[in-house]
């Protein structure tokens, strides 16, 4: 049995995959903070990183972007 979408179901279910697609994944993200950090001649802490990550969300396009670094800094903070 198949299972028929209107263009306007596939249209928001194909824009909604390349949105989340376009962040990078966390492991990338903290990567390339710590890359940022470490360059920096700074020591890498978990304060250099939340910096960096508040820094970030300051200057993020996108609600998606600054909900994916507000996970990160909650991550730090998680026993």
């Amino acid at each position: 049995m198949q299972h028929a979408l209107n263009k306007t179901d596939m249209n928001t279910s194909v824009s909604a995959f390349f949105t989340r697609a376009a962040l990078p994944s966390q492991q990338e993200t903290l990567g390339s903070v710590a890359l940022e950090i470490l360059r920096s001649g700074r020591t890498l802490n978990r304060k250099a990183i939340c910096v960096r990550l508040l820094g970030r969300i300051d200057t993020a396009t996108s609600v998606e972007e600054e909900m994916h670094l507000q996970e990160l800094i909650g991550l730090l903070f998680c026993e």
